[in-house]
């Protein structure tokens, strides 16, 4: 069998401050770490539950923060950016999928970090009528490929989320009093607690009680910005419907389409952005 694990950073334990997010930030290498041993706790609990092989998606900004040697043989691990379908490349084929430092959505409060997928471009992302959070976006996704997701671990905030994949086992990794503060347990408590998630997830997955999250077809997507220039270069594909000065719409025929879709609009509004700013 095979797993899939996801990992960010913003949802991690002791992540708290934008040091800690960028590969030139003073707090980087601590991140690194935290990120590192969070992994291979989770890799080695998957293994022990009867996954041959477990592929590590390196899911945070450069994609580059899980330090390769210290993972065990039969991880694989996922590196780099940009890369097509970014958080949850190379899910194809797994039979379970693990979400690890995933944060809240953009707007949420006390919850650290919240964003959606690109901080620095978008404001909300609905999909069929729901806001959803990166999490939701990639359960989507690995649910049109017939993946559940087991589990998924971080900000406290996040859990509210878990309301539309019942079945995913949910261990909240921080408890957040602001956007730059959060309370963390001792990494052993974490550790453990991982663990016993990962324990439960194998065996609803056993007993056929995970789901895929489903989408009904097609696929429709509003997007709000935080630039009204950002939709006017959005605007420029002809599926592409301006619906406001910061908003646009488009439909797709699946989830992976209209995952691709937004990648192209969030690069096109990340351009926008580096050209306005010179």
């Amino acid at each position: 069998m095979r797993a899939f694990v996801s990992i960010d950073l913003e949802g991690l334990p002791y992540i708290v401050s934008r040091e800690h997010l960028f590969v030139k930030g003073a707090l980087y290498n601590e991140a690194r770490k935290i990120a590192t041993r969070i992994a291979k706790v989770v890799a080695e609990e998957l293994h022990s539950n009867g996954f041959e092989e477990v592929i590590i998606a390196d899911s945070h900004g450069p994609m580059v923060n899980v330090i390769p040697e210290e993972m065990p043989e039969f991880v694989s691990i996922v590196r780099g950016f940009p890369r097509p379908l970014s958080m949850v490349a190379f899910a194809k084929g797994s039979d379970i999928a693990v979400f690890l430092g995933y944060h809240a959505k953009a707007g949420t409060g006390y919850a650290t970090f919240d964003h959606t997928y690109s901080g620095a471009t978008i404001d909300k992302i609905e999909i069929n009528g729901i806001e959803v959070s990166e999490f939701l976006m990639n359960a989507m996704l690995l649910g049109e490929w017939n993946i559940p997701v087991g589990l998924v671990a971080g900000d406290e905030a996040l859990r509210e989320d878990t309301k539309y994949t019942p079945w995913t086992e949910f261990i909240a990794l921080k408890k957040a009093s602001g956007r730059y503060s959060a309370l963390s347990p001792a990494i052993k408590v974490i550790e453990e607690n991982l663990r016993e998630g990962v324990k439960r997830a194998v065996d609803k997955l056993k007993k056929n009680e995970l789901k895929p999250l489903k989408v009904e077809k097609p696929v429709k997507v509003n997007v709000r910005f935080l630039n009204s220039a950002y939709a006017e270069v959005a605007e420029l594909l002809p599926i592409v419907e301006r619906t406001g000065g910061k908003e646009v719409q488009f439909s797709a025929d699946s989830v992976e389409d209209a995952y691709k879709i937004l990648e192209v609009l969030i690069f096109a509004a990340a351009g926008v952005s580096y050209i306005t700013s010179r």
